[in-house]
């Protein structure tokens, strides 16, 4: 294929690396459960989202992640633009079911307030750490104890009446 054929359809050969790896990254499809409690909520997104990443050919979404970060060139403004409007496509993607479950009335009354982002890492963190290093292969028993954690550290504690001896 001619380099002007390529031009027609992408502004820069950024856009065309941007327009490949997005097809090769894996798609999150499937929104997130509606029935059960929190934690089992949670635990099937997060199981969902191990499968995505097991499935995944590790050293394309790896070098296709890493391809898509700062180039620190200061006058390939649009090429950045491209590459971080992907970027924010695809976090979005893998991270909407987990906005929408953790936003619920349910996760607001059962969790303390927290950060959302350290929460998406604390629960997607050891998923892709693990995949990318290669020390396993996460189960959904994995994500039990992920889920287990997370919520154990985040939820509302039930302290005891204030008693206040009058003097």
């Amino acid at each position: 294929m001619a380099r002007t054929t390529l031009y027609r359809h992408f502004q820069s050969s950024s856009h065309l690396l941007a327009a490949t790896f997005e097809r090769l990254l894996p798609q999150v499809t499937t929104p997130a459960p509606t029935s059960g409690s929190l934690r089992d909520q949670l635990i099937e997104l997060l199981s969902r989202q191990a499968t995505l990443f097991n499935d995944a050919p590790l050293h394309v979404t790896t070098l296709a992640w890493l391809s898509l970060g700062p180039t620190g060139a200061k006058d390939d403004t649009d090429d950045r633009h491209a590459a971080g409007a992907l970027r924010a496509r695809v976090v979005d993607q893998y991270r909407q079911p987990f906005d929408a479950l953790l936003h619920s009335d349910e996760a607001r009354a059962e969790l303390n307030d927290f950060d959302l982002e350290l929460a998406l890492c604390q629960l997607v963190g050891p998923l892709a750490f693990a995949r990318m290093t290669g020390i396993r292969t996460i189960t959904s028993d994995d994500c039990a104890s992920i889920v287990d954690d997370f919520l154990a550290a985040h939820r509302r504690s039930v302290e005891p009446p204030n008693l206040v001896e009058v003097i």
